[in-house]
């Protein structure tokens, strides 16, 4: 069995402070995704770095307090990835790739545009090279998990107030048909989806922090695991962990039943 999870921390050392790697200790997962660092390697502790029987491997923003993700693994890459090869998106530090034989695990981490205009343009044209980056990265026959904060909820299932957020980033009627071509055109698979497709306010993985979002439960489901369809169809469970907070995100955990583990030894 394979369990990865895929978390949006909000600031690596304010999840520290609230228990995340107490908890992580207790999950017996293969990998743990994070997006939004918001540290920069200076910044972290040995526990932050690597935690009790992993490695951590990271893409750090350029910018101090901002963006970034990490990947903790038990196991050793055979390579590792870090950015789209594309300086501008890079500098942000949104994407790590660890690659194990034929089998590739990625964090993710895609712009917000809900700031104004100019971001929505950069959101915009990340999707778009991103894109093609996935079209690539599934062409050449590998086994691929992507982890992370997608910022786009895909249907009207996904999000509490759809009817009022039509207009907003994240759930605009460009980045809903740019998630329905990844997945219908392109072949990726939305693994929760697969798992439960009906699910509605038990699927959201992020809640704002104004007014009573949390309380009430008007969330949206933004971080998402899309694979592969090989190592898609041997996802068995799936659960979003929401007994304690250590960000405005629950973490989203999928085990999968593969060789993955004795092929490595």
């Amino acid at each position: 069995m394979l369990r990865i999870i895929s978390a949006n921390l909000n600031g690596i050392r304010s999840a520290a402070n609230k228990g995340f790697f107490l908890w992580l200790q207790q999950q017996n997962s293969d990998f743990i995704c994070l997006q939004e660092l918001k540290a920069q390697a200076t910044e972290l502790t040995e526990e932050m770095i690597n935690p009790d029987g992993y490695q951590g491997y990271f893409h750090f923003a350029e910018k101090k307090g901002y963006s970034g993700v990490g990947i903790y693994t038990r196991y050793k890459p055979d390579e590792i990835i870090q950015g789209l090869g594309i300086d501008y998106i890079d500098v942000e530090g949104r994407y790590i790739e660890l690659r194990f034989g034929n089998l590739s695990v990625v964090s993710l981490y895609l712009p917000s545009g809900s700031s104004g205009e100019e971001r929505q343009k950069f959101k915009f044209d990340v999707m778009d090279r991103f894109l093609v980056h996935l079209s690539k990265l599934k062409s050449n026959g590998r086994e691929v998990i992507i982890c992370g904060d997608w910022n786009i909820a895909h249907k009207e299932q996904d999000l509490k107030n759809w009817k009022g957020n039509r207009k907003n980033s994240g759930f605009l009627p460009e980045e809903r048909l740019w998630m329905t071509k990844l997945l219908e055109e392109f072949g990726w698979v939305d693994v929760y989806r697969r798992l439960h497709p009906d699910t509605l306010e038990e699927c959201y993985t992020w809640w704002s922090n104004r007014g009573q979002a949390w309380s009430k439960n008007v969330g949206w489901r933004i971080d998402y695991q899309i694979a592969t369809p090989g190592i898609a169809m041997k996802a068995v469970e799936s659960s979003i962990y929401k007994t304690e907070r250590f960000s405005d995100h629950s973490p989203l955990i999928i085990d999968y039943e593969t060789s993955f583990l004795s092929e490595k030894g």
